[in-house]
């Protein structure tokens, strides 16, 4: 499950508004701005958080789960 700051990172990581977050993700602005703008309390429905956890792995994001005391992260994948 992603959090709503590696929502806010990611698309700061690849200049994405959240308009276009909500386009390609196919998720209401609204819920966008919502989800993001909880600390780190995730908000919204596990179907939503895939919609916009897919729409920004498309985008060239790859999300780091929480590992050995470490928070979760992001990485930006290099363009093949």
């Amino acid at each position: 499950m992603i959090y709503p700051c590696q929502i806010r990172a990611a698309r700061a990581l690849i200049g994405m508004s959240q308009q276009e977050l909500a386009e390609r993700s196919l998720v209401g602005l609204a819920t966008i701005k919502r989800i993001e703008a909880v600390g780190s309390e995730i908000t919204g429905t596990a179907k939503t958080l895939v919609k916009i956890q897919k729409a920004l792995e498309a985008a060239g994001i790859r999300f780091i789960d929480e590992t050995d005391g470490a928070g979760p992260g992001l990485r930006l994948m290099r363009p093949l």
